[in-house]
């Protein structure tokens, strides 16, 4: 699929809101709403847009605490990688895992409650894990900006 300018404003718009309606996203970019619907269908099967969905204040929800923790292990093996990523996805702290080049294997983005869930979470969830060597934590005081999409 070769996109052209309709297209890179209907996912400029969606990644801005995602809830906008055909009718609403077709008046944006000057097309009509079945011409936009159309687009917006062959963006999603051809996979430029992986999914919709809603961003949450983790604060007022109660996550006041974020932190960005670096995971160092101990061994590498042929089916290592498949196996710490199971396992971070089964930790519902997690936000996002990243592989690294540097002196850590992985960064994960962590939301917790408390200081003392995210040592809980340190000390009792990852440390424990045979495959895990090392973890150090950068807690996040303040969010400078907001999330921001791909500038397309």
């Amino acid at each position: 699929m070769t996109l052209d300018g309709f297209d890179f404003k209907i996912l400029s718009c969606l990644q801005d809101d995602a809830s906008l309606t055909n009718a609403a996203l077709a008046e944006v970019v000057n097309l009509s709403p079945s011409q936009c619907s159309r687009r917006r269908i062959a963006l999603e099967e051809a996979e430029y847009i992986t999914g919709y969905r809603a961003e949450l204040d983790a604060a007022k929800l109660g996550f006041g605490v974020e932190a960005f923790t670096r995971v160092t292990l101990a061994a590498q093996a042929a089916t290592t990688a498949d196996d710490i990523a199971k396992f971070f996805n089964g930790l519902e702290e997690v936000q996002m895992v990243y592989t690294l080049t540097g002196d850590a294997d992985y960064l994960i983005h962590v939301r917790v409650r408390s200081l003392d869930e995210l040592a809980s979470f340190v000390h009792r969830r990852l440390l424990p894990h045979p495959k895990v060597s090392q973890v150090r934590s950068d807690i996040v005081l303040q969010r400078l900006g907001r999330r921001r999409g791909v500038a397309v």
